[in-house]
Order: structure tokens, then sequence, then C-alpha cells
């Protein structure tokens, strides 16, 4: 069988850090060794130290692919797979290759390789670990395309983290040590913040750090290790479910605060059969208040309440463990040490353990509480005429039997009656039946008779095994009995629970739903979920289910008050006292799900708000001064024709007037896209789609850019792209005036159409400074502008109504980097029918009312 490969990973806290040449720098190290190592890919982007490492080192040919007009080099697998080195460097663990390529993701060619009995060695930066995207996005604002499965990396049987102070990775930048000097600006600006980097540093520390416990834990295993290393300080708090947890886990992140690094396990034992129980609410609360702590919480299952908390500890290798002082009261101790006092002597030298007073400590109950039945009322009320009148009528049938069955025999009868009462009535029928039956034993079965003596010490000896045997057999059954009505129950608690908690956390439970749940569950009539403002104010429902539904706790049959402010409410039939704990879980979600929706509406609103704060924000700006320019402009240029202090030539009549017709061709431009910028965010624009060929629309759009700045590629074959053509011709108009904006004046802007997998794309491609990928999202936000362009240039709105036009229609607009530098827009529609490339064979033009196509004015 082929051994397979092992993977070594350079794991990157950012870009720039150097992982790409430790991992060349290793390569050659090898090579010394004398090792068999080639070089599968690595990316050097322009950096002259990485491709100097290449040297001295066999680097294997790229596979080309071509991909929409363009050819691209990815890893060839077969050529590495053919070749079959010892070792192979393989960059970027993360990329998505192109389409057309051996597989998808080039993590998935590393694991071909890896199959294949090849050592591989590869790079990967943390933001692009799939379970770290919502993190670094929330960090960062950039939301990550390329990831990577944790658990690729996870499997790795070496992680390298490459670390670099924030400080000196932007000093590395800004000497053009990792971008272009032209992107060195955009960078330090936006992804490679200080604080960006100080996050993304932190969360590769942390993930290596956990990588690491990882390894620890599994050579523990491997050796059998049990005896806790204090590698980092663990803290094993033991809950019971009572209200002295809050307390020990207070107490648990004081300890845990003076110590860096430290974690905090809370843990609560549960018996195997599930008959001990902790109150519901109460653990529930304290499992919140330790992830709020920031700790972790974990339910574990064992008879021996002290062995199971001890084995938990070494099995995550504890340091310290914290317990309550008992709360049973001190005669009780003659039973035994107690959970603390075995824990802390059987902890041995490397656990400490802390025993911390609580206002609870001795209050537990004083007695244990017998619990009745659990049988039906049927069977109890036979139990008791079995218990009082079956022996009565088994003597009456053994009398005239005396002398055949003998004293043995009659007392096994004695002893089948109480087995079989025990088993229809329990304990107490079973009880009563077997003292009737040793009484009768005694008065009747033994020497001499009719009296409560006895001659025979044998005969004493079997009517005490009888009661004694008699008894535990009652007390079994009646034990076994409750036992199973209990597990039953707490079953169909679990199930309640557990369905009722996956709900809410997959956000699948409105109130209503969860109050239908509750009167289904409980067999009601009604549920409410009451409210009021404060503790003195009247109740009002919030939601509510089933008929006649309560308006107050008071006219409730079952009513549970969560808080000061909340209360659900039943009718319909009292509950028993055992079935208040499900309902108070369930009265417990009710609030959390109530609080959720609230804050959902809130955030939406807040979100709203903010938007359009910064709408208006963006405006007032835009107003001041982008307005302001070209009226100053036209109002100069006005004065300038009315005074009578100047006699113009017809060339400065002809100068002003221009101006004055090229500064309300800006208003006109500007005001337009404010225009359609609010229709898009109000939605009262209406598209009206049609087959529309571009020789038609895209002559009009060039009308306001100048006729030597664009180059047209649109093949004759093209078909005709569903869309509406007025928004259809601001989409283009706004792009194109954007490429030409930003491109230099010597390089035209080149305008080019294709289909692929019936979408037509048309792709605008400039060769300015480019866009980082960092913002190549924001470039679509309203009022946002990258880059030095003037002032004048626009208010920022052209991408944004460009974009919000193509999603209208729908297609997208999205960004590229143009090869060579520069920004490439690709705007995807569905292709109509074939073969429409003749104006003629484009159906006319529609355009909704008021919509931006029909008010821009058709070019000349």
């Amino acid at each position: 069988m082929t051994r397979r490969g092992t993977l070594r990973v350079y794991l990157g806290a950012a870009p720039g850090v150097g992982k790409t040449y430790r991992m060349l720098g290793e390569a050659h190290r090898r090579l010394e060794r004398g090792t068999d190592v080639v070089v599968g890919l690595v990316e050097c982007h322009g950096r002259a130290r990485t491709e100097v490492m290449l040297h001295g080192l066999e680097v294997l040919p790229r596979r080309a692919v071509e991909h929409r007009g363009a050819v691209f080099h990815e890893l060839d697998v077969r050529a590495v797979l053919d070749r079959a080195p010892r070792v192979v460097l393989v960059d970027e663990l993360a990329h998505t290759n192109v389409p057309g390529s051996r597989n998808t993701r080039r993590w998935q060619d590393v694991r071909e390789l890896l199959d294949a009995g090849i050592d591989v060695v590869t790079t990967v930066n943390v933001q692009h670990l799939e379970s770290l995207g919502d993190v670094v996005e929330s960090i960062t604002g950039v939301r990550q395309r390329e990831t990577v499965p944790d658990e690729v990396v996870r499997r790795a049987e070496q992680i390298e983290l490459v670390d670099m102070t924030p400080q000196a990775l932007r000093r590395r930048l800004a000497h053009g040590n990792v971008y272009a000097p032209e992107k060195i600006d955009a960078a330090l600006s936006n992804y490679f913040r200080l604080g960006n980097l100080t996050a993304l540093r932190e969360l590769a520390l942390l993930w290596t750090a956990d990588r690491v416990d990882e390894y620890l834990q599994r050579y523990r295993a491997e050796k059998g290790i049990t005896s806790p290393w204090a590698a980092r300080e663990r803290i094993v708090v033991g809950l019971t479910g009572g209200p002295e947890g809050r307390t020990l886990l207070r107490r648990a992140a004081r300890i845990a605060a003076k110590g860096s690094g430290s974690e905090i396990l809370a843990v609560h034992i549960s018996r195997a059969d599930g008959l001990t129980s902790a109150p519901l609410g109460e653990l529930a609360a304290q499992r919140v208040l330790v992830e709020d702590l920031g700790g972790t919480f974990h339910s574990v299952v064992g008879e021996d309440v002290s062995g199971a908390l001890l084995e938990f500890a070494r099995g995550v290798n504890a340091t310290q463990v914290v317990l309550g002082t008992s709360r049973r009261p001190a005669w009780q101790y003659v039973f035994g040490p107690g959970v603390g006092a075995t824990v802390a002597r059987d902890s041995g030298p490397d656990l400490d353990v802390h025993v911390v007073t609580h206002e609870q400590a001795a209050k537990g109950r004083s007695l244990p509480v017998v619990r009745g039945g659990r049988l039906g009322r049927t069977r109890r009320l036979a139990g008791w005429c079995l218990g009082t009148a079956g022996p009565v009528l088994l003597t009456l049938a053994l009398s005239g039997a005396h002398s055949s069955f003998g004293f043995a025999g009659e007392t096994l009868l004695f002893l089948t009656l109480t087995v079989v009462t025990a088993l229809t009535g329990g304990l107490w029928p079973a009880l009563t039946a077997a003292a009737t039956g040793s009484l009768l034993l005694n008065f009747f079965f033994t020497e001499p008779y009719h009296t409560l003596m006895i001659d025979a010490p044998e005969n004493v000896l079997a009517i005490a095994i009888f009661l004694v045997v008699g008894g535990a057999v009652a007390s079994l059954v009646d034990r076994a009995a409750r036992h199973t009505q209990q597990a039953a129950r707490l079953r169909a608690e679990a199930e309640t629970l557990s369905f009722l908690s996956g709900c809410v956390l997959r956000g699948e439970t409105t109130t209503g739903a969860l109050l239908e749940r509750v009167r289904e569950t409980f067999h009601m009539e009604s549920v409410a979920l009451l409210e009021r403002p404060g503790p003195r104010a009247g109740w009002r429902p919030v939601d509510a289910v089933g008929t006649d539904a309560a308006g107050r706790p008071e006219d409730a049959d079952v009513d549970v008050q969560v808080g000061d402010r909340l209360a659900l409410a039943l009718r319909g039939r009292p509950l028993p006292a055992e079935d208040r704990r499900v309902l108070g879980a369930f009265a417990a979600q009710a609030a959390v799900v109530l609080d959720r929706q609230r804050l959902l509406g809130e955030a939406e609103r807040a979100r709203e708000l903010a938007g359009a704060n910064r709408t208006r924000t963006a405006l007032l700006a835009a107003v001041s001064h982008d307005l302001r320019t070209p009226l100053a402009g036209i109002k100069a240029a006005v004065s300038s024709l009315r005074s009578d202090d100047v006699t113009w030539s017809e060339e400065d009549v002809a100068e002003l007037l221009a101006g004055i017709e090229e500064g309300a061709d800006r208003l006109d431009h500007l005001v337009g896209n404010l225009l359609d910028m609010s229709r898009l965010h109000t939605g009262t624009l209406t598209p009206l789609i049609g087959e529309v060929a571009l020789e038609e629309v895209v002559p009009a759009a060039l009308g306001g850019v100048p006729a030597d700045s664009v180059r047209l590629d649109l093949p004759e074959t093209l078909p005709l792209v569903r869309a509406d053509a007025g928004l259809l011709e601001r989409v283009v108009a706004n792009v194109v005036e954007n490429a030409v904006t930003y491109s230099p004046p010597d390089r035209r802007v080149r305008l080019s159409a294709s289909v692929h997998a019936e979408r037509l794309e048309l792709r605008v491609v400039d060769h300015g400074p480019g866009v980082p990928d960092a913002a190549k999202e924001r470039v679509f936000e309203p009022f946002q502008r990258h880059g030095d362009v003037p002032r004048g240039a626009g208010v920022g709105l052209g991408l944004a109504v460009a974009r919000g036009f193509t999603e209208l229609m729908g297609g997208t607009l999205t960004a590229e980097d143009t090869p060579g530098g520069g920004l490439t827009m690709v705007l995807a529609l569905d292709a109509g029918t074939p073969g429409g490339g003749s104006p003629g064979a484009a159906a006319p033009p529609t355009v909704a009312p008021g919509s931006a196509g029909a008010e821009r004015k058709e070019a000349p």
C-alpha cells in the first residue's frame, strides 16, 4: 500500500509576512540534505528576493488553461505525479483554480498529491481559513472568497506560524517589498491598517495555539499520560445546578484573570439513568454566564460524581478544580465524606482543588422525601385489596390443607402473594400483605396454634426471613415502577427541550409557533404571552394562541413569570409540579425569542437609519461641492457675457458658451445619478425587459466620452441580450465614463463582448491604477471614489447606479484586475435570440416610464 505523503503548512498572519520565502528556505535545506525537492507552483508576485530563492531548485512547468479569451497558468498535477518527487512546493493553498483545471480548488490538488505518497510544503494566510471568514470580514470589512476548510490545514503533520509585528509589516509594505508602488498607498490605508494587522495576528496566534494543544492532547493519549501538564491553566468548575454555581463561576473567572491564557470549563455531572436532574432554568442561566465569561459548558454522565469529575479534569489536562461547599447538613456526613472531600482526596499532587464557601452551604434537605408510587389508580386499588383480603383468603384456603403443604410450603405461598401484591399495587399494599401474612402464619400455622407464641426457633427465623424478603421485594418493585415512569417522563422532557432548543437556535421559532408548541405539549385550551412595562403597570398580551386566552396571570390556570416583565399564562387544566419545570424552560425560551425578534427589528431599523444618514451626509457633501462647482462655472460665464465693461470676441463668446453647456451637461449627469439612486432606494424603478441589440445601445452610451477614448470589439455574431434598453444604456455609459476617467490619456479603454454559458458578457477594460481586492466591492457603494480622482469628476454614484440597474435586469456587474494593471468591469446579462447581431434584428427598445433611460439625452 502506498504511503500517504505528509503535509507541512506555513501559516501567515497576513499577506507579505514571508511565507513563500520561508517555504523556499525549507526547500533549500532539504535539498542540501539530499532530498528530492521540486517546485510545483510558487507565486513570487514580482518580489525580487523571493525570485532569487528559486535559483538552484527544479521548477516544474505549469499547465496553461484558457478562460474567457485569456491564458492562465495553474499547477500541473499530472506533471508532478509523473515526476514523482519526494517533496513538492505548492504555494497559496486556498487558491481557486481556473475553470477547466483538474480540480476546482488547489487544496484538492494537494490532497491528490498526498494520496500519491508525495510530501507537500504549502502556504496559506489565516484569513483564508473557512471558520474565520465571518470574523475576518467583521474586522477588515472584506469577505474572503477563496477559503480552505480548517480540517485540511488541521490534518497537517507540521504547522509553522510565520509572524511579524504590524509595524514591521507596514514598513516592509512601504519599502515596496510586497506590492507595486502604485498600490502601496491604497493597501496601507485599507487592508493593512494597524488595527487590522493586530487583530489578524491575534487570530493566527490563537488558532495555532489551539492546534498545538490538539497535538499535546494527542501525544498524552498515545503515551497514556493522565497526570496534568500545566502548559496552560485550565480551571474546571463543578456545577450542581444550584444557585451557588454563579458564585463558583465568578470565583473561577477571578482565578483565571490572574494568569494570561487561562481557560474555564464548567461541567455538570448527571446520573446515568437521568433521574437526578438539576433545576433547568438555573442550569441554563449558569450556562449563559460561563459563556459570557469566555468559558465553555460541558455535561457529563456518570454514576460516581467524584470519579466522573476527576476523570473529566484529567481528560482536559486541567490544573485546577473549583467546587462549592456541600449543601448537605452535618449529620449526613456519617454516610460518606461528600463530593468535595472525595475530589480533594483523590486529586493527586498535580491538580489543585478550591472549595468555595457560599450562602447555600449546609442548607440542603434534612431528610429524604419518600415519593409516592407512580402506578395507576386502578392498580393501587387492586393492590390494597390483595394486601388486605388476600392473606385472609389464603389462610382460609390453607386451613383445610395444613397437613399436606407443611410450614415451608405455606410460607412460600404467602411470599408469592406478597410479590403479586407488590407487582400490582406497589410498596405499601405489599408491606401490608407481608405484615398481615406473617401474623397469620404465626397464629394459624406455627405451634402452639392460635397464639402468637412460637416454639420452634426455625419457624421464628422463617417468619422473619419472610417478612424481610417480602418488604425488600415490595420496595424493589415500587422503585422499578417509579424509575420506569420517571425515565419515560425525562425522555419526553428531553425530546421536547431538544426540539425546542434546536428550533430556537436555528431561528425557526416565532412567538406564535412557540406558544402553539406549548399548547400542544401540555394539552391546554389557550396560551398567552403577557408583558408589562413596569412592576405596577397592567399586563398586555404580546401574542396568544387558542380560545379565550387569559389577559392577566391571575386569570390563568397556570402561569409562569420570567422576570418582572413577562409571563406565560395557560388555560385548560392545572399542571402538576413536575411539569412546571419544562414549562419554565418554554417561558425562558419565549422571552429569548421575543427579545431576538425585537433586536432584529431594531437592528434592521438601525441599519436603515444608518444607511439613510450616510446617504444624507454624502448627498449634502456632494451638493455642497460637486453640484456647486458647475453652477459656479455657469454663473461666471453668464456674468461675463452680460458684462458691459468688456467687449468679447466671437472666439471668447463661443468658449464661454461651451463652458456653460459643459457645466449644464455635468449638472444634468449629476442630478440624473442622484435621481436614479433615489429611485433604486425607494424601489419605484420597474424595468421593461426585452431583447436588445448591443449595436443599438453601445453607440448611444458612448456619446458622453471623447470619440477616440474607447476601442470597440463587438463581434457581428453576438446574440440579442435580455435587458431594458434605457437602463442598459445608462449602465454602459456610467461604466465607460468611469473607465475613461481613470485610464491614462495615452491608453484607450477597450469594450468587448462574448457569450459564455448562455450569458452575454460585456467587458470594459482600462489600464489605470487599478483597485485592491479589498476595495473591489466598495467601489459599487454610493458616494465612493477611489484614488486621487478630481472632486469635479462626480459624486461617486455612477458605479452604484450601474450595479443597481444591472441587478434589476437580472444581471451582475463585477470588478476584476486587468492583466498588466488596471481594472476590468464585467457586465453579464442573459443572452436572447441567437444570431441577432444586426441592428435590424433587435426588438424595439422599451423604457419604463420615469426610468433613467427615458431621462438620458440621446447622443448625437
